[in-house]
């Protein structure tokens, strides 16, 4: 049985090592545990039988604008709808928080088209996520990945 639940502050070290291979391949951003820590009212995870088996985060930018970000699943549990729940998730609240768009930026685009976002030009983007968070990554400032929108 899946379920998800927010994330604490115990959770970290389980969170950090499902996230290592991602991080070293430049998928998912590296976010250090004070950062996690910061932010852990943002983290909701998908737990499998009690076992972690992915997170996603709603950062939020500002009144109108939120972020999935750090979306993981992990290898062996990807096709039971743990990615779909955490979507779904974040979504519901959004809207429950008054967000009016969430924005995404991912390498895998369709799953997020299936979930209802729409691809935008990257300079849509709000400059305080790419000086924020987009400077970090070891693919910056050439990024391949694609930025998408939902309007809640």
């Amino acid at each position: 049985m899946i379920e998800l639940r927010k994330a604490t502050l115990y959770d970290i070290p389980a969170m950090q090592a499902l996230v290592e291979d991602e991080v070293k391949s430049g998928v998912i951003l590296r976010r250090s545990d004070d950062e996690v820590a910061t932010n852990i009212r943002s983290y909701t995870l998908v737990l499998k039988e009690q076992e972690l088996i992915g997170y996603a985060a709603l950062h939020i930018h500002s009144p109108k604008l939120a972020e999935i970000r750090s979306l993981i699943v992990d290898e062996s549990a990807r096709g039971l709808g743990a990615g779909k729940r955490l979507v779904e998730f974040c979504k519901m609240e959004a809207k429950d928080l008054g967000v009016k768009e969430i924005l995404v930026l991912t390498y895998i685009a369709d799953f997020f088209k299936k979930l209802g976002f729409k691809e935008i030009a990257k300079d849509k983007i709000p400059d305080h996520k790419i000086w924020a968070d987009c400077i970090k990554c070891i693919h910056f400032p050439v990024c391949n990945e694609i930025s998408l929108l939902y309007r809640v």
